[in-house]
């Protein structure tokens, strides 16, 4: 019998199969290859057993599919954690504890001359200090070598070293646009720098990774990070070619530990023009059930914490001032129509609800959403909704609202401090959403700085239930949402949100064989014991990529 055409079961205390309406009361899967056959009562393994299957049995394990997560950065993730200084809080409660960190950390200046830390989204809330460190603070640490302090993604402190290698003076003019938005550059009353300079890390000279370090970066990461805790598919906003052809070597020798579908981040990864003809600038060589590109990914505008998010109202304190969209309507329109003629699927970053309508009101007059596999998506809707008309666009455009329940903790308290009583409307609206019929996904949005728990679904679906904030206060109780309707976020929703739904996010004969065993049934424990659930084994594509197949 050949290996491609055995038979594998596994076997558990229950499967959770994430079928809409489906019976739960199997025991065991029986896997041929890379997919799914049927799925069967303990009971029935010896009549497997005896045609030749291997029996792989978790004892009382449960079963359920791999977690999607739909929007991440895991280049950049895996990238971080090869050199950089953790500086977050709570860890790094003080100032001090920054400086200490950075001056004790930091890697050697043979490897690399700068120091680069990677400090929490809003920052300056979460250090007791109630500010960020200063320019001349970080140069306690160093005034030789350059220091950035990237507080998540929108805003960075520099000290003199780096603003001299950077060329950011008291005559610099930040360019009209960046990647990630409008960028900043804070100053002193004298025009003097301060070092906090906003959306501009893609324009810094930061340091990046030889060939060889990336791929041990993004092999070893994508495990630490996203295989042990149950995640078999990645929405991949992509970083740079060189990572993308890691990933793709990775696939090909057997160590990518999971599928990749990737959204080329237009022009950070490839300008837009290049980024729908992909195929002239770079080839993938992995077999697409694995890696594949999906679409193209742009920014519309930028973060809260940097006050760039394009909202329907002012900003506390800056009379006039909602934020910016970040292009003209003609490329917008441009972009939407080449990525449908090539079949890809393209999402669009868009923190702020005037952000939201006005892609909502540009694709409504061009025709609306395709649907399938190339339906637009918009990043970040469903995070902040302060007027239902946001939502009723949505649908009439036909796009899919991609929201992440992470920043329930992360920064869902600070609403209020940037936007005033309007911050304090439609935060996290999820049980509203659904009671009006969208099916929302949950992901990860993991970026630099991001919270120590942010690539575990299980915390995710925590931040559903519980609603609680970094400060442990709660927001909006009245939308938690049940633990089926979160569950179903992270698996059968979450395909959708990428067109997948027909082979991955649930147990289902003829769909992939990604499937995960929990050291508990989550629906047997408290809500607070939810994010401490552990995954045992993860198989993906038909392969065991995580945990000894061993009976409990």
């Amino acid at each position: 019998m050949s290996q491609s055409s055995r038979e594998t079961v596994l076997l558990g205390g229950r499967v959770i199969t994430m079928q809409p309406d489906a019976a739960d009361h199997w025991e065991g899967v029986v896997v041929r290859g890379d997919r799914i056959i049927r799925l069967i009562r303990r009971s029935d393994a010896a009549d497997h057993a005896a045609k030749g299957a291997e029996i792989i049995d978790l004892g009382q394990r449960t079963l359920m599919p791999g977690f999607v997560d739909v929007h991440a950065h895991a280049e950049v993730v895996c990238r971080t954690a090869h050199n950089t200084v953790d500086c977050r809080a709570p860890e790094c409660s003080t100032i001090e504890d920054v400086l200490d960190a950075l001056s004790t950390q930091a890697v050697p200046e043979d490897v690399t001359p700068w120091i680069v830390g990677q400090a929490n989204l809003f920052f300056d809330r979460k250090l007791k200090d109630g500010r960020l460190p200063s320019r001349a603070e970080l140069d306690r640490v160093s005034t030789d070598r350059p220091i950035a302090l990237r507080a998540g993604g929108h805003i960075t402190v520099l000290n003199t070293k780096a603003l001299e290698i950077a060329g950011i003076d008291k005559n610099y003019v930040a360019p009209a646009f960046s990647i990630t938005g409008p960028p900043s550059v804070e100053r002193e009353a004298d025009g003097t720098p301060t070092g906090v300079v906003k959306e501009m890390d893609t324009i810094l000279p930061l340091p990046g990774l030889t060939h060889e370090t990336l791929r041990t970066a993004i092999r070893d990461g994508l495990r630490s990070n996203f295989t042990r805790y149950g995640v078999t598919t990645i929405g991949e906003i992509s970083e740079t070619v060189q990572g993308i052809q890691s990933m793709d070597d990775l696939a090909l020798d057997g160590e990518l530990p999971l599928s990749l579908r990737l959204y080329l981040w237009a022009p950070g990864t490839l300008e837009l023009d290049k980024g729908v003809n992909w195929q002239d600038h770079f080839q993938l060589s992995a077999s697409e059930r694995q890696l594949r590109v999906q679409g193209i990914k742009l920014f519309s505008d930028g973060g809260f914490s940097a006050r760039s998010a394009a909202v329907n109202c002012c900003y506390v304190g800056h009379p006039g001032f909602n934020g910016n969209i970040a292009f003209q309507k003609y490329f917008f329109r441009r972009a939407y129509r080449l990525t449908q003629e090539k079949g890809l699927q393209l999402i669009v970053h868009a923190n702020g609800d005037r952000a939201q309508d006005w892609l909502s009101e540009t694709v409504i007059k061009m025709g609306g959403a395709t649907s399938g596999r190339t339906r637009m998506r918009i990043e970040h809707a469903g995070n902040l909704m302060p007027n239902q008309r946001t939502a009723d666009l949505w649908a009439q455009s036909g796009i899919i609202p991609v929201p992440q329940p992470v920043f329930i903790y992360t920064f869902g308290e600070y609403f209020e401090d940037y936007l005033g009583e309007y911050g304090t409307r439609g935060r996290f609206p999820f049980k509203s959403l659904l009671d009006q019929g969208w099916r929302l996904s949950g992901s990860s949005d993991v970026w630099i700085g991001s919270e120590r728990e942010a690539t575990n679904p299980f915390f995710s679906i925590w931040c559903c239930l519980k609603r609680q904030t970094y400060s442990g206060s709660f927001i909006d109780p009245h939308e938690a949402v049940t633990l089926e309707q979160a569950l179903r976020m992270h698996t059968l929703d979450a395909a959708l949100t990428m067109g997948e739904d027909d082979v991955r996010g649930s147990i289902a004969p003829g769909k992939y064989a990604d499937i995960i065993a929990l050291d508990r049934d989550p629906f047997t424990v408290d809500v607070d014991d939810l994010r401490s659930i552990k995954v045992d084994y993860v198989m993906s594509l038909g392969r065991t990529v995580h945990g000894e197949p061993q009976a409990a």
